[in-house]
């Protein structure tokens, strides 16, 4: 068993392989934070100290001891009314208009298994693979009570947090904050690294020194947005890829978030990583229960490359889920670089032939099949195929297609609506809006409401109509703008709405995977707008960014890496001139920045030369050699693109026996400097070959030293070496 409780001293100590979480219950029931890093023995409680702290309450409980205070002392589940004026992770506000809750110890359960989270995405694991460790509190005055969860999953130095809230007093309450996890240090400096962006250039990396006050990242947008990422990581100021101390916590859930980190006056610090505070106030009444959406936790002493595995190996196999969690996934080409708006049955048959005769697996209609649809302005919510554009029945076309020995796939934007669309002319009032005031539009669409059943009810129904006319195998799930005049026809209590948008979401996306459990979800915000673990157990993948430039996509995808598995980030070839930036890359380093992720196409097939066809063919036959080794080997960052001439990075068996490096160079300048890339992960004292050279090399030598990179002119090179021990 993983999560030992020692009635000696009343501490819960929490082991995974390589680490340890340690809290207690104290003598007045607070639950105290003491401990969490590398793997230790023994009660660890004497790290906390007590003295009179000026101006730091004490609660009423240790009389006339002014040292105890919960302003300076470490916690589990810091709440505002116990006198921390930090910032809190659960905020009340009472039947009596009062604010505060004062959580102490009633009980616990240690079990077998992983907890569960009705209605939302978390991490699963079998009873052999995970342990859960339940801790119940209440507050004495007004009967609120907080079950904390803990999910440890040794095997994967991974331990998981959620709550559940439940109103047990006589009056209706309402939840004005509530994050699942808070990490408290009593000392140390640490960096705050977070990954900011925006649409077309997502999860750019930033790494700052934690200073005095609050670092804040979240998103008020009703999704996670392409701003910022709802994964952080607090590292040592030394900490590396390869060596150094950090915490990554990584929220599983798609909507609006908030991360804090913050250094107090003690030079504490703390960090929390949950559901916003702003346009949030969840009403309870009496017997209700919230569920807390679920933040994962993991900590690395062996540098930023362990932190990064533990959470990929983590999302891939104990979130992910579905026929092709575990299988090589279809190979495809989307019709939208190709045609956009602009699409015919009959020309996107002609696309799905040169698709067939260059080895592609499948063929995938974006945009523009249904309703009043030849642009973005008119059509969306109208779930009918247009046969007249097509000019044919959805079915006929989808058995065409797959008659050349290809899949089909098709996109949608369920989410959305135009008001110039037969639904809207229908129900006006079936979409997010503030009665008395215009709406605010976005690619000149609105939002429906999700978090009404009714809505959520039609439109899977209309979905499903479509989804039923033929062997559809892949469905890209798309939605192109933020969440605003979030306000609700069917409740009074707005505070409410945003997150039971989300769960109205989640609701259409678990009955979808389960009518069609065949079908291969790939999720999409404008690319990489909703990119989080949330959408994970759903989506397998999800489509990384809009932007399909190949040095871009260096930089987004870097950043994605830290946090996701490179089975998750959908990642294609596009035509150049690039239609986001303009920028002329060669078809090899298209090819091998794709390979970094899905691997796909996005483009005309019929404009392409002939040598650049037969670059597909090769492109294709490498990426199904590597696809494993892409897919399930150990992923690290060779260089950091944000800082340096190339961007590289390496994917290794987890054996050791193989590795697969990509370089892609930024740069060209006249008598450049030889580039030197150093692998990772090989193992010492083996020798290694590698296969298009035939070179042989000492594995500590290239972990060392590196590799040389050939000398060859023209702009944005890219090369691909693939060693095996010999």
């Amino acid at each position: 068993m993983s999560i030992i409780f020692s009635e000696k001293d009343n501490t819960f100590i929490l082991h995974t392989k390589d680490t340890t979480y340690q809290m207690k219950v104290d003598s007045y029931g607070f639950l105290l934070h003491l401990y969490y890093g590398r793997k230790t023995e023994g009660c660890m409680d004497y790290l906390l100290s007590y003295a009179d702290r000026g101006f730091s309450g004490n609660p009423y409980d240790a009389g006339a001891d002014r040292t105890y205070s919960m302003d300076a002392l470490p916690q589990e589940l810091p709440c505002q009314g116990t006198g921390d004026y930090r910032s809190p992770a659960v905020i009340v506000k009472n039947a009596d208009g009062s604010y505060g809750c004062d959580f102490r110890y009633k009980s616990h359960r240690i079990r077998k298994g992983k907890y569960h989270i009705s209605g939302l995405p978390a991490v699963y694991a079998g009873e052999d693979q995970a342990d859960t460790l339940e801790i119940h509190m209440e507050d004495p005055v007004t009967k609120v009570q907080i079950t904390l969860f803990y999910g440890v999953l040794a095997d994967l130095d991974v331990i998981t947090r959620s709550a559940d809230i439940k109103n047990s007093g006589g009056e209706k309450i309402y939840l004005e904050k509530a994050q699942a996890a808070c990490l408290d240090w009593l000392y140390g400096e640490y960096d705050f690294i977070s990954f900011y962006g925006r649409h077309a250039m997502e999860r750019n990396v930033q790494r700052i020194p934690v200073t005095h006050g609050a670092h804040v990242i979240g998103s008020r947008r009703g999704a996670s947005s392409h701003q910022y990422n709802p994964m952080m990581i607090l590292a040592g100021h030394e900490t590396t890829e390869d060596a150094g101390s950090c915490y990554a916590m990584s929220f599983v859930y798609s909507g609006g978030f908030k991360g804090e980190v913050e250094k107090d006056q003690f030079d504490q610090t703390r960090a929390l990583l949950g559901l916003p505070d702003e346009q949030f106030s969840y009403p309870l009444e009496t017997g209700e229960v919230f569920h807390v959406p679920e933040v994962v936790l993991t900590y690395s002493g062996f540098g930023l490359a362990r932190l990064s595995q533990n959470l990929h190996k983590c999302f891939r196999d104990h979130l992910c889920r579905g026929k092709y969690k575990d299988i090589s996934r279809p190979l495809l080409l989307n019709s939208w670089e190709a045609f956009y708006f602009d699409i015919s049955g009959a020309s996107v048959y002609e696309l799905a032939k040169e698709a067939a005769g260059l080895g592609i697996d499948m063929l995938v209609m974006d945009d523009g099949w249904f309703g009043k649809r030849d642009d973005d302005n008119s059509g969306l919510g109208d779930w009918t195929v247009n046969e007249t554009k097509l000019g044919e029945p959805l079915g006929s076309l989808i058995e065409k297609i797959r008659s050349l020995g290809l899949k089909f796939g098709i996109w949608l934007e369920p989410e959305g609506i135009n008001e110039d669309s037969d639904l809207y002319r229908e129900h006006p009032d079936w979409v997010l809006s503030i009665p008395g005031r215009n709406p605010v539009r976005a690619r000149n669409q609105l939002v429906l409401d999700f978090s009404r059943r009714e809505v959520v009810d039609y439109i899977f129904e209309k979905v499903c109509s479509v989804l039923d006319q033929g062997k559809i195998e892949y469905v890209k799930w798309d939605m192109n703008r933020s969440l605003s005049d979030c306000f609700s026809r069917s409740t009074a209590d707005q505070g409410k709405v945003m997150h039971d948008y989300i769960l109205g979401l989640y609701d259409f996306l678990e009955r979808l995977i389960q009518r069609y459990p065949d079908i291969l979800l790939e999720g999409c915000s404008g690319g990489g707008g909703r990119f989080d673990a949330g959408m994970l157990y759903y989506t397998p993948q999800i489509w990384c960014s809009d932007n399909t430039d190949a040095i871009d996509r260096v930089h987004i995808q870097y950043g994605t890496s830290f946090g996701y598995p490179i089975s998750s980030v959908g990642s294609h070839v596009s035509a150049v001139p690039n239609h986001q930036t303009g920028r002329l890359t060669p078809f090899r380093t298209r090819g091998i920045t794709a390979m970094a992720g899905t691997f796909g196409y996005e483009l005309d097939l019929g404009k392409l030369l002939d040598v650049e066809k037969e670059q597909i063919r090769e492109q294709i036959r490498e990426y199904k050699q590597y696809e494993m080794l892409i897919r399930k080997g150990l992923y690290y960052r060779l260089t950091n693109p944000q800082k340096e001439t190339a961007g590289a990075w390496e994917f290794v068996s987890e054996d050791g026996a193989e590795a697969l490096v990509g370089v892609v160079m930024q740069e060209v300048h006249g008598n450049m400097n030889v580039t030197y890339i150093r692998l990772k992960g090989l193992l010492s004292g083996c020798r290694y070959q590698e296969q298009s050279t035939g070179r042989i090399f000492a594995s500590d030598a290239l972990m060392e030293a590196g590799i040389p990179l050939p000398e060859q002119s023209g702009e944005y090179r890219a090369y691909q070496m693939h060693f095996k021990k010999i």
